[in-house]
């Protein structure tokens, strides 16, 4: 089976450069994988600017990427591929019918789940890896488990099984404790889904799953829960976004409509701590905090219990507790923001290696804490929008990590 790639919401490409083990040496991209990625769509409405789309084209080219709104996009002019990915937003998935049910059903607008599915609606692609926000999984909070029983119904709908795990890149010996929750769907008609469609859904969890082999779990269900979402049980969509909520874990299956979901632990030691990604030469003067600064972050970060008062009049304490300052550098990074940089709490603030002075970490350093290349960003825009780009993205690690099992499910196809 041909390795192709369509990359949807590719941000600054961490997809691809995750699966093709990119280099960047001399400002030149080398990919080392074997993936070919015949087509890539970045839009960002909400500014005029495209830095992300100029980064992934001054990186791997313009001739396969797209740079408009992917539902103004034909989904059937999109190449044909073995393997669609992406990141996209933890939104409200609800759906209705429409106002003449002959139109069928409508997810609200301008949620980015829907041109997934309409992708896989007109291309059918094989294999599916996605990537979103852990909390999806609990979405929305009165209707628990709602959102993700919609995305397993659709992907049902199009002929998919699904596996998916949370996964905190920091458990694995990754530079940052970034907890993501990663989807895999397989379509019938592959191999890999009639091979495991025979297989009790607990063994592709501990043992047959593609995330059980590179994200090793201590071998005992800590909880779980079982499902249905097939026809038998929901009348379609709208019956799921109306009546559908269960108890997600953070990892589980789905395979003809039937949910097996459990909570499982990382069986892995090994940590990557935040000293190795500082830079060893000179930082500039601007990353170094000034008294004043450091001051701020003392107190942004330090433990607090202040009285407020809610709109009804009452009283209360509003409390946070303390947290490290600076970072400890014998752990992974903590969870990178796109505010990364600024003062506030969530900012990272480390020691220097040549002056011992506090300052903030370098773009270069949140390229490393999610495994890009250096200087990957580095390509006109500003500091800001660069630190803005790494709070955006995935941990390339983790993508590299499932590679590994992908290259050999693909493998098994022909």
């Amino acid at each position: 089976m041909e390795k192709t790639v369509v990359e949807l919401f590719a941000g600054v490409g961490g997809f691809r450069c995750g699966l093709n083990h990119v280099e960047l040496k001399n400002n030149k991209v080398i990919e080392n994988g074997n993936w070919k990625f015949v087509w890539a769509n970045q839009w960002e409405p909400a500014t005029k600017t495209q830095e992300a789309f100029e980064c992934y084209t001054k990186r791997f080219g313009d001739k396969d990427a797209s740079n408009v709104d992917i539902f103004k996009v034909n989904k059937k002019d999109i190449p044909n591929h073995t393997l669609l990915v992406g990141g996209f937003p933890c939104q409200d998935y609800s759906v209705a019918k429409t106002l003449s049910s002959s139109k069928g059903i409508e997810g609200k607008k301008g949620v980015l789940w829907w041109a997934i599915a309409d992708v896989l609606k007109a291309k059918k692609p094989p294999f599916v890896l996605l990537e979103n926000v852990d909390r999806l999984l609990l979405s929305p909070a009165k209707q628990r488990g709602r959102d993700f029983g919609i995305i397993l119904r659709s992907f049902l709908d199009n002929g998919y099984a699904v596996q998916w795990r949370i996964i905190n890149a920091g458990e694995y010996g990754l530079p940052q404790k970034r907890r993501r929750v990663y989807i895999f769907a397989y379509h019938k008609s592959t191999n890999y889904f009639k091979n495991l469609e025979k297989i009790n859904m607990k063994d592709i969890i501990f043992e047959k799953g593609i995330f059980s082999k590179e994200f090793s779990i201590k071998d005992i269900e800590l909880e779980y829960n079982m499902a249905n979402i097939s026809k038998s049980t929901y009348k379609d969509l709208v019956d799921i976004s109306d009546n559908f909520k269960t108890q997600f874990y953070n990892s589980g299956v789905m395979c003809n409509g039937k949910i097996y979901t459990v909570k499982v632990e990382s069986d892995c030691n090994e940590i990557y701590p935040l000293k190795k990604i500082r830079e060893h030469a000179k930082v500039d003067e601007k990353y170094f905090l000034t008294d004043e600064k450091i001051k701020k972050f003392e107190y942004l970060k330090g433990n607090k219990r202040i009285p407020r008062v809610k709109p009804n009049g009452e009283e209360y304490f509003y409390t946070e507790g303390s947290m490290p300052f600076p970072d400890n550098l014998e752990s992974p990074a903590r969870t990178m923001l796109t505010s990364e940089s600024g003062i506030s709490r969530t900012t990272h603030v480390i020691e220097d290696k040549q002056t011992k002075k506090l300052r903030l970490l370098t773009p270069k350093e949140c390229e490393r804490i999610n495994q890009f290349p250096d200087n990957w960003t580095n390509t006109g825009m500003t500091d800001k929008k660069r630190y803005f780009m790494m709070g955006n993205a995935l941990v390339v690690g983790v993508i590299s990590k499932i590679d590994v099992e992908l290259e050999n499910i693909i493998e098994k196809e022909d």
